[in-house]
């Protein structure tokens, strides 16, 4: 059965004059429903605050977009950045984390989680994830614990009252008084919690400062994500990386060989896509801008060409380490198998099979373009 690989870009679910939360559906990119993949952005205007909640699916969440605009003290601490997220692990104690534009975090099972916007800057935040134990297939499920949707808004007072260890008057001002759904605005004089450097260890990787684990000039660089630069990604059990293509560069065709699912959001430029599947058939050809999300299927070969500005695309990969095959450039199969087997494979002659082997010898996984 054919499953349409079009990319598409995120609806709104909800909003206030705080910002608004946007997702993508299976019943539009069906391929997040056979992957158990769930994909969302939430965009925060100035002084939005996305309440506390906790989600049914482990995730990996990006910072798109930020002001990178930090203040600090006489002697260099830093004081406070335009972004946070709070991030209570369980049974642990809450972390104010202070956030910037290429951030990547780890937010297994369990972790409830909010963000602030203190600038005019909007302030975006990509969540890709795994729904395999979600309410619905493809699609996270939030559950907030306060405003007009919170957990307790649905539990008697007498119950919450016990709960808490207070007056049935002060538990009915408590889950009242929010009326805002998902997203309030805060009042420019409130003071949220000051975000501190040190809770970024172990917690987040900046992919635009991380070492680099592919550089090839004029062609493209890479950070992946992994458990070795980010340990918690092991619990998400995802892995991701952030790849930067230069003006007019490939992306060799290549395919995760353990059987993963890649999840591909495009941060920034423009640019063409083909996928191939089984017998050869191709069955994506397309172009990609900011903001579109794709999913390529298992084992499926994807080749990218961007155009002469440049393309930045966020993947996730359906395994925390994951390991990709390469069909072209220095290591690629190709260059693995004997000049015998390709002759006969290809069903060529030496001099065609020797022409084919000299090129591609030291580039490798992204190309620069033609002269």
């Amino acid at each position: 059965m054919e499953i349409d690989l079009t990319p598409k870009s995120a609806k709104q679910v909800y909003g206030s004059p705080g910002g608004s939360y946007s997702a993508w559906y299976p019943s539009e990119l069906p391929m997040l429903g056979k992957g158990n993949i769930g994909a969302a952005k939430l965009s925060l205007l100035q002084h939005g605050f996305a309440l506390p909640r906790y989600s049914d699916s482990s995730k990996v969440a990006y910072v798109l977009q930020e002001t990178d605009h930090y203040q600090f003290d006489c002697i260099g601490d830093l004081l406070w950045s335009s972004g946070a997220a709070g991030i209570v692990l369980p049974e642990s104690e809450e972390k104010v984390i202070p956030i910037k534009k290429g951030d990547a975090l780890a937010l297994p099972f369990g972790v409830v989680t909010w963000w602030y916007n203190k600038e005019d800057t909007e302030l975006e935040v990509l969540f890709l994830g795994d729904t395999s134990k979600a309410h619905k297939v493809g699609e996270f499920t939030d559950f907030f614990l306060t405003g007009s949707n919170g957990i307790f808004t649905g539990f008697s007072t007498e119950f919450v009252s016990r709960a808490w260890d207070l007056e049935e008057d002060v538990v009915k001002s408590l889950v009242r008084k929010q009326s805002g759904k998902g997203i309030v605005k805060l009042e420019g004089s409130f003071e949220m919690p000051e975000p501190k450097e040190e809770h970024r260890d172990g917690l987040v990787l900046n992919c635009l400062e991380a070492p680099l684990d592919v550089d090839i000039e004029n062609g493209g660089r890479v950070v992946v994500l992994n458990t070795q630069n980010l340990p918690l990604v092991g619990e998400v059990g995802l892995g991701a990386d952030l790849v930067r293509l230069d003006g007019s560069a490939m992306c060799s065709p290549g395919f995760s060989c353990d059987s993963a699912l890649q999840v591909t959001y495009i941060v920034r430029g423009s640019g063409r896509v083909q996928v191939v599947g089984v017998d050869g058939r191709q069955v994506l050809e397309t172009t990609v801008k900011a903001g579109s999300l794709f999913i390529v299927p298992r084992f499926f070969v994807v080749s990218k060409i961007c155009d002469p500005e440049g393309m930045d695309w966020f993947s996730i990969i359906s395994t925390p380490n994951p390991i990709f095959t390469h069909l072209a450039g220095r290591t690629s199969a190709w260059k693995a198998l004997s000049p015998q087997v390709l002759e006969a494979s290809f069903g060529v002659d030496s001099e065609m099979e020797k022409l084919f082997r000299s090129k591609r010898t030291a580039d490798a996984i992204f190309f620069p373009p033609p002269n």
